[in-house]
């Protein structure tokens, strides 16, 4: 498995809350995503989108009541294409069944086209130790590639690279003169990789959806190099979770409509590419072996677990990070794996453990918009309350009687919010209290905890002057009397 950092959370997202340039670049392209989402639903009507939702969220809940069924049919299909599938069951049974074909056609070089699951699997690292070359070939994967790092957004991996970064980037890896021209940057990684697409002799590529019904690996990319990388080399591997499977190209078709408006708010993206099989004797191209890698790693468990297998319909469209307030302020890196924002906070601590995991819950505000974003309407904040509550219940009894200030502070809470007069005391108090840090409305760097711990980073409302019921009776003493 690739190396986890899950539980450095607080102190790399300390740090990334301080650098502007990442903060800048996350507004920008969370705020444009999300806002291309909209003008989709407002474009096809919300009625419609509505019924589009709850029609993948039935697709995926359906096939996951039922996966043997399913998986047992797309092994069936694979295998009449001539087609080969390989089931494995943890990260280490992935790789050396990656490993096993790539020593047995003494591959050398490789390309791949974005596949989350070969980041979970730290895959690259594997073939490069078996003495291949292994070349990333999305634009913003390879630009992370050539930078040492690892993928900070589901759909736009490198969005924390400026431009004049990347140019420098390619200046000291490529050997090119910098340019602050995009559209030549582009051309450059395009000149370098299609060589490679030509040269290589194993084409690597995740999987959007798998068809059981047809036995077909369905990719939907912007540039072109997902159909390359399956088509070129001699030997293609498809390797993604099993989860990725639906039953038919019906079911498809509702997909094809959500997962782009979601992830980019496009209609439809450049390129849907399908493939069923390797080459047949009538095809002018396309690979001689085709394998199918379907990956476990701990996702039999997310299945098994009636309160988080719905985590295990995400369609990876990043809707859900393009409008979390969190991620919106520390990027992917602070989360420490693959799966970044509120998905990654449900499904990291599930594959990986929740003791290597334990502050990604947190990491959220439950605020729904995750859910209210996600286009088969993943019950986010339920699911993170669930796993705080497991958290919770696995301290030992010494760490829960050192905790019991949060459930003194809790039942305290409560208390005050059932009893009007408590409330107002405690607001009275609070005003005076905020006076020395209030200023226009909002309190700022107030030095002691607990309130410290928000405003260390930003500002928070004050307690304003008057309350709601104050305000109704003055306005309700101005009416006139009503005429019966």
């Amino acid at each position: 498995m690739a190396e986890v950092k899950t539980r450095e959370f607080n102190r790399a997202s300390s740090l990334s809350i301080q650098d502007p340039q990442l903060r800048r670049a996350l507004q920008k392209v969370g705020t444009g995503f999300d806002a291309a989402r909209r003008e989709n639903i407002v474009e096809v009507t919300p009625e419609v989108w509505e019924q589009w939702r709850e029609r993948a969220r039935q697709i995926k809940l359906h096939t996951l009541d039922r996966l043997d069924y399913y998986l047992d049919l797309l092994e069936q299909r694979v295998s009449q294409a001539g087609g080969q599938v390989h089931f494995a069951k943890d990260a280490a049974e992935a790789k050396a069944i990656v490993s096993a074909i790539v020593q047995r056609n003494q591959v050398r070089m490789a390309v791949k086209s974005k596949s989350m699951v070969s980041e979970e699997l730290g895959l690259n690292r594997v073939l490069e130790s078996l003495g291949v070359e292994v070349y990333e070939t999305d634009l913003g994967e390879y630009i992370i590639q050539l930078a040492g790092e690892t993928p900070s957004h589901l759909v736009a991996p490198a969005l924390h690279k400026t431009k004049e970064q990347v140019s420098q980037l390619f200046a000291q890896k490529l050997g090119v003169p910098p340019t602050s021209d995009i559209e030549a940057m582009a051309r450059v990684a395009r000149e370098v990789l299609r060589q490679k697409f030509l040269q290589a002799d194993l084409g690597i590529s995740g999987a959007n959806f798998l068809v059981a019904e047809t036995g077909t690996l369905v990719i939907i990319t912007n540039e072109g190099n997902g159909r390359l990388c399956t088509s070129a080399p001699r030997i293609h591997i498809g390797i993604t979770g099993m989860e990725k499977v639906i039953p038919s190209l019906q079911d498809l078709a509702v997909f094809l409509r959500l997962l782009p408006r979601s992830a980019t708010g496009q209609r439809l993206t450049s390129y849907v590419s399908m493939v069923s099989g390797p080459r047949r004797s009538e095809d002018e191209d396309g690979p001689e072996q085709f394998h199918l890698v379907l990956v476990d790693n701990g996702r039999s468990r997310l299945l098994k677990d009636p309160d988080l297998r719905e985590a295990l319909c995400c369609i990876r469209c990043g809707a859900c990070l393009n409008i979390c307030p969190v991620y919106q302020k520390v990027g992917g890196h602070a989360y420490g794996w693959v799966y970044p924002g509120p998905i990654g906070a449900v499904v990291t601590p599930a594959l990986t453990g929740l003791k290597d995991a334990k502050d990604l819950p947190r990491a959220s505000s439950l605020c729904g918009a995750c859910r209210e974003a996600c286009p088969v309407k993943i019950n986010l904040p339920r699911m993170l309350l669930h796993l705080r509550q497991q958290l919770v219940e696995s301290r030992d009894p010494q760490q829960r009687a050192e905790d019991g200030g949060e459930k003194l502070l809790a039942q305290g809470y409560a208390a005050m919010m059932g009893r009007p007069d408590l409330l107002g005391l405690a607001r009275g108090i609070g005003r005076v209290l905020q006076a020395p840090w209030e200023k226009q409305g909002k309190l700022e760097k107030v030095p002691a905890p607990p309130l410290s711990l928000w405003t260390r980073s930003r500002d928070l409302p004050s307690l304003a002057p008057r309350t709601f019921h104050d305000i109704w009776e003055k306005e309700l003493s101005r009416a006139p009397e009503v005429q019966r």
